[in-house]
């Protein structure tokens, strides 16, 4: 039951994430959407009007616990985390740039983590959250082109059971 819960989705306007916006909405959630790109958010807003939006760039590691803050406060807390926000820079591991690897694992594993960790410290105090952490079949079959991501993507399975297993006892379920 999603009625009237507090939903945070990451990487919202993009077609995963404005297909996750669509149904949290049919479920009647108070949505926050977020994403890099105004007009992006602004166009989701139009389409459903009872959503807040917000630009948030997850990449900004130093500037996420001050967003999920933001985020509990204009929806009144913190029941759902939907971490759907990252990026791809696809490349034959040979020809891959140093900044191509880091990038990836940067944004797509570590502002999963960092999301989570301060989106488990609001959900700690109401003794309720869920988290949905988006990952990828690459993450279990690798791809070619694709070590990066594949490897942010497995990594994100991995943390992802390791925090279940940590909060599980709480009443907050992380799951991808």
């Amino acid at each position: 039951n999603f009625k009237d819960k507090k939903i945070l989705i990451t990487g919202a306007t993009g077609g995963i994430g404005k297909a996750l916006v669509k149904k949290f909405v049919s479920l009647q959630g108070n949505i926050l959407a977020t994403g890099t790109k105004i007009e992006k958010l602004d166009a989701l807003k139009k389409e459903f009007p009872n959503i807040s939006v917000l630009k948030f760039d997850i990449s900004e590691h130093s500037k996420i616990e001050e967003f999920i803050e933001n985020v509990s406060s204009q929806l009144t807390g913190l029941d759902v985390l939907v971490n759907n926000a990252g990026i791809n820079m696809d490349n034959l591991s040979i020809r891959m740039k140093d900044e191509e690897w880091k990038k990836v694992i940067d944004i797509n594993l570590g502002s999963t983590f960092f999301l989570c960790k301060y989106a488990i410290k609001k959900m700690l105090k109401n003794k309720y959250g869920r988290i949905v952490n988006i990952t990828s079949i690459v993450g279990h079959t690798g791809n070619l082109g694709q070590s990066n991501y594949a490897a942010s993507k497995a990594a994100i399975i991995a943390m992802s059971k390791s925090l279940a297993i940590e909060y599980a006892k709480k009443n907050i379920t992380i799951n991808c």
